[in-house]
């Protein structure tokens, strides 16, 4: 493959992941030509190609994949129940992936993907975007820098108030098709915590459904992860939660940290802004967490979220400058927990 030549790129699915993550992010990157938008659904590619009129606009997947040649990667920003399937179609055309989270509705089905990559010689990733959230980036730099001392408790949080449960495909898939908030938020919270703390010796799981209805899909869930490094972590996640709570608390041996909210990066991008635009990632004062101890807690510079850096590394690695920015083995891990609480929750 030529280097200097912008990587030809398809994004099959145009509803929230592809318009508001994939798309913006290729198409300000310049190693990336964002060649092609595959959606059936007239709407969202009417939408498609007033967004992005240098794309060709496909219908579905046999329609990429029958001119496969005109392609170097094949992003997947489908419902869960489909990733397996297409992005084995697209190894089996010789092009480079990368898939959404979850990477698949199975580790097995999963480790079957990451095989058929390895057999090929292309280059696989998963989109766990929140890696390069900018108060995920400070938590990991005042872990690195000692800023907290010896790190004994790490608690993060996907709390929302959403009472209604969820919607669309999350619910009516089931736990079968990829349904629900452990395989939507929790696949972000739990490969955070092992990203940060490294690989688990034990894990318990608890989740639960408060809507009613026919699916099995749960809509809040509690994870903790006694990490081999000697870390607590506490992930909450889910649709009832009347009252906020920080989105992370570090605690160590010397201090402790804590900041509220989300990072901005996807209400500025779902609002239309560039990762090109001047500002984007960086957070405002006011915004900024807490480090130190009672009775002397100090704001904390945020560093910049920087979703862009995904695609940026994964072209890197297409063209042999460096490692994957996401491995999928470590997606595979992260659904290997995820089975685990469901399994327990059915026994």
């Amino acid at each position: 493959m030529d280097q200097r030549r912008p990587l030809r790129t398809a994004v099959i699915g145009f509803g929230l992941s592809g318009r508001v993550f994939h798309t913006p992010l290729i198409e300000a990157d310049p190693a990336y030509s964002l060649t092609a938008i595959v959606t059936g659904n007239p709407e969202r590619a009417a939408r498609a190609a007033a967004l992005h009129p240098g794309a060709r606009i496909l219908p579905d997947a046999a329609a990429l994949f029958a001119r496969a040649d005109e392609f170097d990667v094949v992003v997947i920003g489908t419902p869960p129940a489909t990733h397996a399937e297409l992005a084995l179609a697209a190894i089996g055309h010789g092009l480079h992936v990368v898939v959404d989270k979850p990477f698949a509705i199975s580790s097995r089905a999963g480790q079957e993907v990451l095989d058929a990559a390895r057999q090929a010689g292309v280059m696989l990733s998963v989109f766990q975007n929140r890696r390069w959230d900018a108060d995920f980036l400070t938590v990991s730099r005042l872990v690195a820098d000692g800023s907290l001392g010896t790190v004994h408790t790490f608690e993060s949080r996907f709390e929302r108030w959403k009472p209604a449960g969820l919607r669309d495909w999350k619910d009516t898939a089931g736990l079968a098709g990829g349904g629900g908030i452990l395989f939507d938020l929790g696949t972000h919270v739990i490969d955070q915590a092992l990203a940060l703390f490294g690989p688990a010796t034990s894990v318990h799981g608890e989740t639960r459904r408060l809507s009613g209805g026919a699916s099995d899909a749960d809509e809040d869930a509690f994870v903790a992860i006694r990490h081999a490094s000697g870390v607590d972590s506490h992930l909450s996640l889910g649709l009832h939660f009347a009252v906020p709570a920080p989105r992370f608390r570090v605690l160590g041996t010397e201090a402790g940290y804590e900041v509220w909210g989300l990072d901005g990066q996807e209400a500025a991008l779902d609002g239309g802004a560039s990762p090109a635009d001047p500002g984007y990632g960086q957070v405002p004062r006011d915004q900024w967490g807490r480090l130190g101890v009672p009775g002397a807690l100090e704001p904390v510079p945020s560093e910049t979220g920087d979703y862009p850096a995904f695609y940026s590394g994964f072209a890197a690695a297409v063209h042999g400058g460096g490692p994957l920015p996401v491995d999928p083995a470590d997606a595979i891990t992260v659904l290997e927990i995820i089975e685990g609480i469901h399994r327990s929750d059915r026994s």
